[in-house]
């Protein structure tokens, strides 16, 4: 497998992680205290504020740019495009992911949107290796 490869691994996990920082913050407490309801986790996230909030937008979004970043991985890889390059540029895009979560929970709007653009170049550039 290659480290590309992983990388896509990497990058699909990468939610559950940061849904868990949501969710680990109630975890102990009872339903009728705020703690985590497991039998409506929708619902529940959904009323959280601050940081699980920001946690679980994060998740939101790391979920959103898969799609992306899977196809790319796959087309680029497909093309015979040149595999270091693209296992470089696949590393630099989940590197940059959990860049991403961290200004996000540490609520740097700023350069959240300023990391989000370069991940997105990433995934636009592994998916040009394919034209390589």
């Amino acid at each position: 497998m290659t480290l590309a490869n992983w990388s896509i691994l990497a990058a699909c996990l990468l939610p559950v992680v940061t849904v868990g920082l949501a969710k680990a913050s109630g975890a102990g407490k009872g339903r009728s205290k705020g703690g985590y309801d497991n039998a409506s986790p929708r619902e529940w996230l959904a009323r959280q504020t601050g940081f699980q909030q920001r946690a679980n937008a994060a998740q939101l979004n790391v979920f959103e740019a898969l799609p992306l970043f899977i196809a790319a991985v796959i087309l680029a890889q497909q093309a015979g495009g040149p595999q270091d390059r693209i296992d470089l540029l696949a590393m630099a895009f989940v590197a940059t992911r959990v860049v991403y979560v961290g200004v996000y929970l540490a609520n740097l709007a700023a350069l959240r949107t300023l990391v989000w653009v370069v991940g997105l170049g990433l995934s636009i550039a592994i998916l040009l290796q394919s034209a390589a």
